[in-house]
């Protein structure tokens, strides 16, 4: 009976129908964010795009990387997924981000297109909060997390991105 049905399937096409069908489906990974996503060129008007967002986690950042490209520890505590998607259309050579609470213990993870690019950023001169100021930003997709030093710590924030 099996056969038969196999049999059936192969002479009317179906089965042909569905394997195509199957492989001429594209399928995207969608990028999701806690707090959205920023898309931006060279040349952003204004020169400063903010977002905004607010801390609570226990998700150790460390997990995700234990420090970034350029040795600096990866520390802190988020949501596992990340809080902003930033999409850059075009390489940059140099951006800051720069997170706001006002002075609470904040801390950066950005992970890059490629997956092993990795940023991390904890206090900006004599203020707590995180920021990370570097250069050969590539075109591409970048997921960012803002943590606390502290687990479950909830503060608002605004993080500004500048050229």
């Amino acid at each position: 009976m099996l056969l038969n049905f196999r049999v059936w399937l192969k002479s009317s096409g179906i089965w042909s129908a569905a394997i195509a069908a199957a492989i001429a489906i594209p399928v995207f990974a969608e990028e999701t964010a806690n707090f959205g996503t920023l898309t931006l060129s060279r040349g952003f008007q204004p020169s400063t795009a903010v977002l905004r967002g607010s801390t609570g986690g226990s998700y150790s950042l460390s997990a995700i990387a234990n420090s970034d490209l350029h040795k600096n520890k990866c520390l802190g505590f988020a949501a596992p997924t990340p809080d902003h998607i930033l999409i850059l259309q075009q390489d940059f050579s140099r951006l800051t981000l720069a997170i706001n609470t006002g002075g609470k213990d904040t801390t950066l993870l950005i992970s890059g297109p490629d997956g092993s690019t990795v940023h991390c950023g904890d206090d900006t001169a004599q203020n707590k909060d995180a920021s990370i100021a570097d250069s050969g930003w590539k075109a591409g997709t970048y997921r960012i997390w803002v943590g606390t030093i502290e687990s479950g710590a909830k503060y608002k924030y605004t993080l500004s991105v500048q050229e």
